[in-house]
């Protein structure tokens, strides 16, 4: 679902965390598919989409390539302006890394070389089929793969999404939060429908930092919960325990929570799971603009950012670097950077440096955070970046290092993997 709403309406949407999801109209479903009791897209989402090998991606590319060109999706270009996090733990028994190994393909399609540092994947992980989260209360073990699907890894997930989409953030808050979540009515937002006949609950969420609430210019994030994970199943576990809201509360983000529901009937979805093979709307508008539940998130966004306008933007200060540069994460082969940003930049170098000690320029991009490719496995490096004013380099951010993670064993039985 995240995907099918960053592509919908990329001209808005800054950056997609992809947690062990397949690529955009994976179920291919059409009106025609529906006929006998719509049977080929279940097959489809819950077979090749879920467990593997993943479809051909040559139907998905001209699915989406049409509905740019009718309009019911914005434009493709936008596309290049996102930063993508995927992410597939080797333990995953419900989702084959095929699968999100499709997404990332498709994605690389549409980023190319220029923007191929705003994908970051990663895979080494040993979560089962989960949100992973820091050490909490009432979750489960990392390789467990059963509800409520938010697990143990020592594994900021939040964090690590909201600084490759945001740059670099202040870490999240400790002890109680400022802000607070607040239930609103779904069915404001539904249209002519009533939430229930979507397959979304009556209630929604929103985490509201109080700085936000007192009117100061605030960034929105939208989490989109998993299967069988809405509220009427686990409670507010996914709301108050995935870690969101502690960075949310110290960097002014509001944290959207919209939520499915169950419905064992028309439209049947007896696991809560977003709309991502069309059993609203019967046809291919699910993965568009007017799929209702997508046009439900959307009318909740926009009324959430009503009249409230764009960040005022800071005059450039020629001759400053990125004040912060960390590294978010990494995986065998990648390793994603964030950094503050520098007012009045553009574009970002970034250049790393090996055993040797000599930085080499790797790449550039828009916005704080990068994903730096073809690393080598276990193996420490350094990197710094430079803001890019007025097409003139400033001087380097401090360094950041880390060393990459080693190759994952492979493993034919997920969630017995070491």
């Amino acid at each position: 679902m995240a995907v099918q709403f960053g592509f919908a309406w990329s001209s808005i949407i800054k950056g997609v965390g992809v947690v062990a999801g397949g690529p955009y109209y994976c179920a291919q479903a059409s009106a025609a598919d529906f006929i006998s009791g719509y049977t080929l897209p279940i097959a489809t989402a819950t077979g090749p989409c879920m467990k593997g090998p993943p479809p051909d991606l040559r139907p998905m590319i001209a699915k989406v390539e049409a509905k740019a060109a009718a309009g019911e999706i914005d434009p493709l270009t936008n596309l290049t302006l996102q930063k993508i996090y995927l992410f597939h733990g080797y333990n995953d028994a419900f989702v084959a890394k095929s699968v999100t190994d499709a997404t990332a393909e498709f994605y690389r399609h549409y980023l190319g070389d220029v923007a191929r540092g705003n994908l970051f994947y990663q895979y080494t992980g040993s979560a089962g089929h989960s949100f992973a989260v820091n050490e909490q209360a009432g979750v489960n073990s990392c390789s467990a793969n059963q509800s409520p699907f938010v697990n143990q890894c020592g594994y900021d997930q939040a964090g690590i999404i909201l600084q490759h989409v945001y740059g670099a953030l202040r870490p999240g808050t400790l002890g109680p939060l400022s802000g607070s979540i607040k239930s609103f009515d779904q069915n404001r937002y539904t249209g002519r429908h009533i939430a229930g006949a979507l397959s979304m609950g009556d209630e929604g969420y929103a985490f509201v930092p109080s700085a936000c609430e007192q009117g100061a210019a605030c960034k929105v994030h939208i989490a989109l919960h998993g299967c069988q994970q809405d509220v009427g199943t686990i409670g507010r576990l996914f709301i108050e325990q995935t870690g969101y809201n502690a960075w949310a509360d110290a960097n002014r983000i509001i944290v959207l929570y919209p939520q499915a529901r169950a419905s064992p009937f028309l439209p049947s979805n007896p696991n809560s799971c977003w709309d991502w093979w069309s059993y609203v709307d019967h046809g291919d508008d699910y993965v568009t603009k007017a799929g209702a539940q997508i046009a439900a998130i959307k009318a909740m966004l926009d009324a959430l950012t009503a009249g409230g306008g764009l960040a005022p933007t800071p005059s450039p200060d020629p001759g400053g670097g990125p004040a912060e540069l960390t590294v978010t994460d990494t995986s065998d082969t990648e390793a994603a950077l964030a950094w503050s940003p520098v007012a009045g930049a553009m574009r970002y170098r970034i250049s790393r440096a090996g055993t040797d000690g000599v930085f080499h320029s790797v790449g550039e991009t828009l916005g704080p955070s990068y994903s730096d490719h073809g690393l080598a496995p276990a193996t420490r490096y350094v990197w710094q970046v430079m803001a890019l004013i007025g097409g003139k380099a400033q001087p380097p951010s401090p360094v950041a290092r880390a060393t990459t993670q080693p190759t994952p064993t492979v493993c034919d039985t997920p969630g017995n993997c070491p």
